[in-house]
């Protein structure tokens, strides 16, 4: 079923950024389909959930699939499932490794890929990417190599295939968060991580949905690695 009103593919949409940016996306009239491996069905004719670990193929193509089906379309990406986590380099094991790649560069890979070969045979779409200014800006308060290893590789993938498909009317960006009030982070370490920033508060998951919303509305601009993060990415 083929219809104008724009579609939006979330992942790691169950809590968190993930479910303000899909509340957001319904106040603007765009249809959702919302991924994460515990996400439950939605009473919201207009939003479709598919569980599964966006790292596998097969979810990433029935996420597509579902799309296409219900709504005919897909406009718009956000890349938001991922995974961190911050230990001392030597102390990361195997699987730590593994399921760090699986989730931030398996599933950016794999859905990215699918949903790009259906925004080019409309002529236009938009892909976002969530990354972290950790890739860019360092913290040995917070040692988190394969972060910076996998994140770093979406914001020089963000620039690559915004100028891969500039010409194709499709756009990809990404938003660079500091730390993130969400529900990754008890509330007893807060205020050590408001101070991790130069405006000494964390960020509310309404900065994030608000970045997202800009570049989403933002038709010359792609190719940017939009700095969400207090000040963390100009210096200390």
């Amino acid at each position: 079923m083929n219809s104008p009103r724009k579609v939006v593919v979330v992942t790691g949409a169950s809590q968190g950024i993930g479910a303000g940016l899909v509340k957001a996306f319904r106040d603007r009239d765009y249809r959702v389909i919302a991924n994460s491996r515990s996400i439950k069905p939605s009473s919201d004719p207009d939003v479709v959930t598919v569980a599964g670990d966006i790292g596998d193929r097969g979810v990433a193509e029935r996420i597509v699939k579902e799309a296409m089906d219900r709504f005919g379309r897909i406009d718009t990406l956000v890349n938001n499932a991922g995974s961190f986590m911050a230990k001392p380099f030597t102390a990361f094991t195997v699987d730590d490794y593994v399921k760090t790649l699986a989730t931030n560069l398996d599933g950016f890979f794999h859905i990215t890929q699918a949903a790009i070969a259906e925004m080019e045979k409309h002529g236009s779409g938009h892909v976002v990417n969530i990354t972290t200014t950790l890739t860019e800006q360092a913290n040995s308060n917070v040692p988190s190599v394969l972060a910076s290893l996998t994140k770093g590789g979406l914001n020089s993938a963000t620039k690559s295939l915004a100028i891969e498909y500039a010409k194709r009317g499709i756009r990809v960006n990404a938003v660079s968060p500091g730390i993130i009030k969400t529900p990754m982070h008890a509330v007893e370490t807060h205020a050590t991580l408001a101070g991790l920033h130069p405006v000494n508060r964390m960020g509310e998951i309404s900065d994030i949905v608000q970045a997202v919303l800009y570049l989403e509305s933002a038709g010359f601009v792609t190719g940017e690695i939009l700095h969400v993060d207090g000040g963390q990415s100009a210096g200390h």
